[in-house]
């Protein structure tokens, strides 16, 4: 009788192996980066650490250039599990999510650093939110600040009133924000945003100088404008139901190599943000500086609107409170350290 259950359980230990063996976890991964770009290159080494580490259990297919549609399509095909997911940038998320639009409201951060200091504080909201709505992410990546790049000058509100700008398909941040600059906005998927240039349906467009160089939008525009107009960042996520048949083992794997990943992304962008807008430069793109009165106008025009936006719904007001007395301490200890170093300075002298 022992012999029997003995066999009984060797024979089910072995159809447990061969079972976890012969379905391996296929996630299809979708991002309109292109296929060249560090990003891509970047996700499918990741594909294949997993594939290693998971010895097989856990593949990752990523469909790079838009080849699966827009970001509404990508998010459809998800639905019905032909997809389990994708690279986004906020806007793609909105409906289902709506806080994760909160770091891209205009003019919101001055800078790179103010941004981060805030990410530092608040990132990890904005990704349990995520998963609240049935995502599964891993970090945040920086992709520089959206500035204002045209056909003609921009140096200031007036300039853009009336013009045909860009913003994502079912972005209605984005649509307001331009709505309160008495601006047209032109709503469309990010994969024809090249032949609204072309067809002259899209004037300007808000995009980072890396989205510019790797989506060869800067061959159909003249100029850029210096101002950080809206901060940008890229993040995966992943289909929580379909995230949650990889082995817990496994998912500890997946998860640890994909944040990895995207901590990696981030650390690169400033320097990979720098280098892009010097090669945007150098291709003969003229730089356009506003006049500071200009800048101010601009600023307090936003700052209305975007208080408007939130108390509209569009984000948690508290979220949006939180956020910008980040900034507020952010400021207010940069310039406590800009005092110093001054007085440092005079009593050298």
């Amino acid at each position: 009788m022992n012999k029997l259950i003995s066999i009984l359980v060797t024979l089910l230990i072995i159809g447990l192996a061969v079972s976890v063996n012969a379905a391996p976890v296929t996630l299809k991964l979708a991002t309109s980066a292109p296929e060249a770009s560090d990003w891509v290159q970047g996700m499918r080494a990741s594909a294949a650490e997993i594939k290693e580490r998971t010895d097989g259990r856990v593949i990752i297919k990523y469909y790079a250039g838009g080849v699966q549609g827009s970001d509404p399509q990508v998010l459809k095909k998800m639905r019905i599990r032909s997809l389990h997911g994708g690279v986004f940038t906020p806007s793609a998320i909105n409906s289902q999510y709506p806080e994760i639009n909160l770091y891209g409201l205009a003019l919101t951060f001055e800078s790179e650093p103010e941004a981060r200091y805030v990410r530092a504080r608040m990132d990890k909201k904005l990704l349990d939110g995520l998963n609240e709505a049935g995502f599964i992410s891993f970090g945040f990546a920086s992709t520089g600040f959206a500035m204002v790049m045209s056909g003609e000058p921009v140096r200031g509100v007036s300039d853009l009133r009336g013009k045909k700008v860009w913003v994502p398909e079912g972005d209605q941040v984005s649509y307001d924000t331009l709505k309160a600059l008495s601006v047209s906005p032109q709503p469309l998927p990010i994969t024809d945003v090249m032949v609204g240039l072309q067809t002259k349906l899209i004037e300007v467009v808000p995009v980072s100088a890396p989205g510019a160089l790797f989506l060869q939008w800067y061959t159909r525009v003249k100029y850029v404008t210096d101002i950080p107009l809206l901060y940008t960042f890229g993040f995966m996520v992943i289909d929580k139901t379909m995230f949650e048949k990889i082995d817990a083992a496994d998912q500890t794997i997946v998860k640890e190599v994909l944040s990895g990943m995207f901590a990696e992304f981030d650390q690169n962008s400033v320097k990979d943000n720098a280098d892009a807008y010097e090669a945007l430069i150098n291709t003969g793109i003229e730089k356009v500086i506003p006049e500071q009165s200009e800048i101010d106008e601009l600023h307090e025009t936003m700052a209305v609107s975007n208080r408007e936006i939130v108390r509209q719904g569009a984000f948690s007001e508290e979220l949006y409170d939180e956020m910008l007395t980040f900034i507020e301490e952010y400021r207010n200890g940069q310039n406590a350290v800009e005092e110093s170093a001054e007085e440092g300075a005079v009593a050298a002298q």
